[in-house]
């Protein structure tokens, strides 16, 4: 007697369903390495950017900004702000790549520790000097060596 239904072909279905869960994820990898790349581009160029007009806050801030908008450009992306207040610019730069976008802000300076941790100031050591300590009866000497 033969079976009516039988187990002939099962193997091709979950073949198929296997490789097409295998390409959803594949595909998935490929979009998040998309995004990924897009908002380190965006970072880089806002950083390099932010740079940019920092280096030219004295030319006035429609100079600055007009070359923090050259630099995005060179790098692929477009600048969305810029503001330079005094020496310190601030700007965001925008990266497209493919249906992703990203938008990352930086700013860019002069390092200025806050008053009230400033550290305090280290004795300059005169020229020619070692720096190493003296004795009040001549130059110090290494332990176990003989002075003179």
């Amino acid at each position: 007697m033969r079976c009516r239904f039988s187990d002939r072909g099962s193997a091709s279905v979950w073949s198929v369903g296997a490789i097409a869960l295998l390409c959803v994820v594949f595909g998935a990898g490929l979009a998040l390495g998309q995004a990924v790349v897009g908002r380190h581009r965006a970072a880089g160029a806002a950083d390099l950017a932010a740079l940019a007009a920092a280096g030219h806050w004295a030319e006035g801030s429609a100079a600055a900004c007009a070359r923090a908008d050259r630099v995005a450009r060179a790098q692929g992306t477009r600048l969305v702000r810029c503001v330079v207040v005094g020496d310190t610019s601030d700007v965001t730069a925008v990266s497209e790549r493919g249906p992703f976008t990203a938008e990352v802000r930086a700013r860019a300076g002069p390092a200025v520790p806050p008053d009230d941790t400033a550290a305090p100031p280290v004795p300059a050591v005169p020229p020619g000097s070692t720096g190493e300590p003296t004795s009040a009866s001549g130059p110090a000497t290494a332990p176990g060596t003989p002075a003179g």
